[in-house]
């Protein structure tokens, strides 16, 4: 069974102006609310693509009511935990200015509510996939990647881990079998700044010989790198094809990855489904469908570093 953890879900909320007037009123010329959230939009990507999985994760109050309607409509089966206090976030994206949001909090967690899904997770089985993604709330501990990690180490569960700053390494130390790093992400880690596939090798190999099994680095319009646990380096330009909209691209990536990887167990394959996967998902208003992933998937080109 694969498993998504998403800590801090939301609704995201997201409109379109014509000419935004900083101070001015603005009125929409789109908009629509969509289940937010890393391991929500993995577990999206993944029922496009004809895999179930289980999301796990907290909701709180009526936003997270809506959170839960909307994930059991799109299909997703639901097993998020229903905080006794708060609201769940509400994210505004402004996709009339390129990257423009403004994210929520979120509710606290109480340490009973966070036993509780350390509970479900303690029940995960051998050959399990547990994906691993997004913010922290903080109400709980910065290094709970790794801490639950820990929980399910040496039980042959597959760990996937989409996450920034100490958390990324802390977690390559549990040995996942994914980490999915962006450039930034990767170059804010060793104090440099990345800009070409080639710069990123050896951070990718630095987190691969930390612990992870496969690190899988997205550069937006530069495409991608893998280093691979059999040892290889693969690189791929981006496909070509209109931006649309990134929300959601590193996430399909991830999900293309693993569902690649299940599919085939051949790392070369899920390296393609992964990057046709993010590509799909940024060409698209929403994330991709899974025709589109493989049409992308056809024209992605890889080659060995």
């Amino acid at each position: 069974m694969i498993y998504t953890v998403t800590l801090n879900p939301s609704l995201d909320y997201i409109v379109s102006v014509a000419d935004f007037r900083l101070g001015m009123t603005n009125r929409t010329i789109s908009e629509y609310i969509l289940p937010g959230g890393k391991g929500i939009n993995v577990s999206i990507v993944l029922k496009n693509l004809g895999i179930e999985s289980t999301v796990l994760g907290f909701a709180a109050g009526f936003t997270g009511r809506e959170i839960v309607r909307r994930i059991e409509e799109l299909g997703l089966q639901n097993q998020m935990i229903l905080l006794q206090h708060g609201v769940s976030r509400i994210n505004f994206k402004l996709k009339s200015i390129e990257g423009t949001e403004i994210n929520g909090q979120g509710p606290e967690i109480s340490r009973q509510e966070l036993e509780q899904l350390l509970g479900q997770l303690a029940g995960l089985q051998s050959g399990d996939v547990l994906f691993l993604s997004g913010s922290v709330p903080g109400s709980l501990p910065a290094d709970i990647y790794a801490g639950m990690m820990q929980l399910l180490g040496g039980r042959g569960i597959k760990i996937v881990v989409d996450a920034a700053g100490e958390q990324l390494l802390k977690a390559a130390l549990c040995h996942p079998v994914l980490i999915k790093p962006n450039h930034h992400e990767l170059g804010e880690l060793y104090g440099v700044e990345l800009h070409t596939r080639k710069e990123a090798v050896p951070y990718a190999k630095a987190l691969q010989e930390a612990g992870a099994e496969n690190v899988l680095v997205s550069m937006a319009g530069e495409g991608a790198v893998l280093a691979a646990a059999d040892g290889r380096i693969y690189g791929a330009p981006a496909p070509e094809g209109k931006l649309v909209n990134s929300v959601g691209a590193g996430d399909s990536m991830v999900a293309g990855f693993m569902a690649g990887l299940l599919e085939s167990g051949d790392y070369l394959e899920a390296f393609k489904m992964g990057l046709a996967a993010g590509s799909a998902s940024a060409f698209s208003e929403n994330l991709a469908a899974g025709e589109e992933i493989r049409k992308v998937r056809e024209r992605v080109s890889v080659y060995e570093i």
